[in-house]
């Protein structure tokens, strides 16, 4: 098994640059925010272990609403940010970007500080500003890029040539209609129009860092549960202090930044998300946004790495990542769907836990007990997540067209082929699904 791996190499913009920046990355696109594969500057598909990958230039647009909460804001300029999801190790899949795309990447980066066109550090630079993330979020740990493009292409051999034997074969003979599936695919692959690579070896020591951090944290967690006993009816009384005394704020998004927003959405099945904010002032805040995020990148890690985050299984890839020394947060995900859609699935089916994360974000709805209210206050809350969002210059998919739904199907219908199936009701299944 391949496991996958995320960075986001972020630097602050020069001074007079941004327009220019910007300029450059829009020559990038093919459609308004979404990358040519084959553009001159980064042609991504030559990385055959990318999945995602996006340039966004993260502004501090509602940083003034943290003085609702008597707190200056800090100063903050424009940062370009540079997040790829991918499979493997990061190292050698930045060496793999200097190989085919340094020149493109200086030209973009010589809009930051620390780096020019004529250096020859770019490697050591993006090392030197990638900032991982606090929480990280994968659909399917182990799948990679080619085993995708690999069950997509079975998938439709399979269904094209399931069309033209059904009616000479008889729709309920079942087991003749798999012999001549199974048949057809190995004639495919003999004929090199199929490929159905086997899986990779882990690598040792993912598995053991793996396994450490599966048994360690619940450890420590238990450990520390006498101390944890002890501050929780402290922590219970701040908290509802702190949600019946912090301002709320209920702000509609502007027409102009929602048309910015929505004249990159729904080109394909899947959505790129981008949002930016302050973390709620005071130290008792900043602990419990860390501690939510350690326990939802353990979840993740390990319990919601097959297919879907708690019930949601419209999200390939997702992160969080705490910037500007704890002061603010950066959320992004790549969904499927629409955005109403992404946003109601959120709402209906986790808002308890989208209010344990991001009601420690300013111009979050007001919540009860941490869990309670919050999301559910449906309007307030889609007005804060587009007044937080932001647009995304550049956004690259490995695979448009399918969603996370269709890789999980296309999964299946390899795993059952290379399984014997003992009965007609299995083969039904199977056969449905092509």
């Amino acid at each position: 098994m391949t496991p996958q791996s995320s960075f986001m190499i972020a630097a602050t913009v020069r001074a007079g640059q941004l327009t220019n920046l910007r300029a450059l990355l829009t020559s990038m696109n093919k459609i308004p925010g979404h990358a040519d594969p084959d553009n001159v500057l980064i042609s991504f598909n030559k990385f055959d272990r990318l999945h995602f990958a996006r340039f966004v230039i993260i502004e501090a647009k509602t940083a003034h609403e943290i003085k609702e909460f008597g707190v200056t804001p800090r100063p903050w300029r424009p940062a370009l940010a540079f997040l790829c999801d991918i499979d493997g190790d990061i190292h050698t899949f930045l060496v793999e970007l200097m190989e085919l795309a340094e020149s493109g990447l200086k030209k973009i980066f010589s809009h930051c500080e620390g780096i020019t066109e004529e250096d020859q550090n770019l490697l050591e630079w993006m090392k030197a500003h990638n900032i991982n993330a606090n929480a990280n979020y994968v659909n399917w740990i182990g799948r990679t890029v080619r085993q995708i493009h690999e069950e997509a292409e079975l998938h439709r051999s399979l269904s094209t040539y399931l069309q033209k034997i059904v009616d000479d074969v008889g729709r309920e003979n079942v087991h003749a209609l798999r012999q001549k599936l199974l048949s057809h695919v190995e004639m495919e692959k003999y004929k090199g129009r199929l490929m159905l690579s086997p899986p990779e070896p882990t690598p040792t020591e993912w598995k053991v860092r793996n396994l450490l951090h599966k048994i360690g944290m619940p450890l420590v967690i238990l450990l520390l549960s006498p101390l944890l006993l002890v501050i929780a009816p402290f922590f219970a009384l701040r908290l509802r202090m702190l949600e019946r005394s912090e301002p709320e704020l209920f702000i509609r998004p502007g027409r102009n930044h929602l048309t910015e927003l929505t004249v990159q959405e729904d080109w394909d099945v899947t959505n790129q998300y981008s949002v930016f904010g302050d973390v709620k002032p005071g130290l008792f805040r900043l602990l419990t946004f860390k501690f939510i995020l350690l326990l939802t990148d353990y979840f993740a890690r390990h319990i919601y790495n097959r297919g879907f985050l708690a019930r949601i299984k419209t999200i390939h890839f997702a992160r969080w990542v705490l910037m500007d020394n704890n002061h603010r947060v950066f959320f992004a995900s790549n969904y499927d769907g629409s955005h109403e859609s992404y946003m109601d699935d959120f709402i209906n089916k986790v808002g308890w836990g989208l209010n344990l994360i991001f009601s420690n974000a300013v111009g979050y709805p007001t919540t009860r007990w941490i869990i309670k209210e919050g999301a559910h206050r449906e309007h307030a809350f889609k007005y804060t997540q587009r007044r937080h969002q932001i647009p995304t210059e550049v956004w690259y998919k490995a695979y448009p067209g399918l969603t996370a739904v269709d890789l999980a199907r296309n999964s299946r219908i390899r795993q059952s082929m290379e399984i014997r199936q003992s009965n007609d009701a299995e083969i039904r299944e199977w056969l449905s699904l092509i």
